[in-house]
């Protein structure tokens, strides 16, 4: 009898201890997504504010583990400025789960020339800071003002996302003032967003192009493939419309540059109000068809790596 008790014991002792890590198992298995473009707050006037709550809310109804949190601060990005201030204050109870980024407008006035800049950013990155973006400035993409922030972001070792149309961010078709951009500061990760750089994808595009979502099968030629081809330094952000409809538009194309370009592809749906649809999960879950180990590097470890953060 006492024997028999033993063993029960020893056996509820087993399965207690074993229990957190079967939990820990399966919560492992459904968080899938590490998100690389979010934003808090109000974006323009039609649009619902979005709070912290209510983003994790939504990030667990959707298996994101984790998810930048972008600050906009150029009149030409949004209607309500969101700061750095504002993200790093609003994501400072939840980093584990929220990473912070920074971003100034370079039309700003600025003590200190190149050095003023760079403390500037260098405090930003002190404070938790992970990465530089959303990066919306109504500027030519190499114009010396811009070239100013890409030195401090290379400088204080963090990563640049940016978004690139024909109003912000602008380049023409092949990208030139990406490349020379890319050439200049090898040191420094571009992660690129947005119609004018999701368009280029595809070759034989007209400068209008770049300002919209070009529908049909990807004509050879395009920027994206020969930039990543030539420079380490590039990376791709899929949010927004801009992003899911490069895929979309051609799936066997889109598919292939997936798996052509595995490694430095992120995840991202743009999400910034309540309720919002975001066609990333639907391309993901039931259009594509990615071998695991590439879905799982484009859905977060990427990311992760990008920024020093551990999955």
């Amino acid at each position: 009898m006492q024997r028999r008790q033993f063993l029960q014991c020893c056996s509820a002792a087993t399965l207690a201890a074993l229990a957190p890590r079967v939990w820990a198992s399966q919560a492992a298995a459904k968080v899938r997504y590490v998100d690389v473009h979010t934003h808090i707050g109000t974006y323009t006037n039609n649009n619902k504010a979005l709070s912290v709550p209510e983003l994790l809310s939504w990030m667990d109804e959707h298996n994101i583990e984790k998810a930048f949190v972008l600050p906009l601060v150029s009149p030409e990005s949004t209607t309500y400025l969101q700061t750095p201030e504002v993200a790093l204050k609003a994501t400072e109870a939840h980093r584990d789960r929220l990473i912070p980024f920074c971003s100034l407008d370079p039309r700003a006035i600025i003590v200190g020339g190149q050095q003023g800049l760079n403390d500037i950013v260098k405090r930003y990155v002190d404070q938790g800071a992970k990465g530089f973006g959303e990066h919306k400035v109504g500027l030519d993409f190499d114009d010396p003002l811009m070239l100013r922030v890409y030195e401090a972001v290379e400088a204080a070792g963090i990563p640049i996302l940016f978004h690139m149309d024909n109003i912000r961010g602008k380049d023409s078709p092949g990208l030139p003032r990406l490349e020379a951009a890319l050439k200049t500061f090898p040191k420094l990760n571009f992660i690129g967003h947005g119609p004018g750089f999701w368009a280029s994808i595809a070759g034989e595009l007209k400068q209008a192009d770049l300002g919209g979502y070009p529908q049909g099968k990807v004509p050879p030629g395009g920027a994206l493939d020969r930039l990543m081809e030539n420079y380490p330094n590039l990376f791709c952000d899929l949010s927004a419309g801009s992003g899911s409809n490069a895929i979309s538009r051609d799936l066997k194309f889109g598919r292939e540059f997936l798996i052509r370009r595995q490694d430095r592809i992120l995840f991202g749906t743009d999400y910034l109000q309540p309720g919002q649809a975001v066609p990333q999960f639907e391309l993901f879950e039931q259009q594509l068809t990615l071998p695991e180990e590439v879905f799982r590097k484009i859905a977060r470890e990427n990311a992760l790596r990008l920024v020093g953060e551990k999955g």
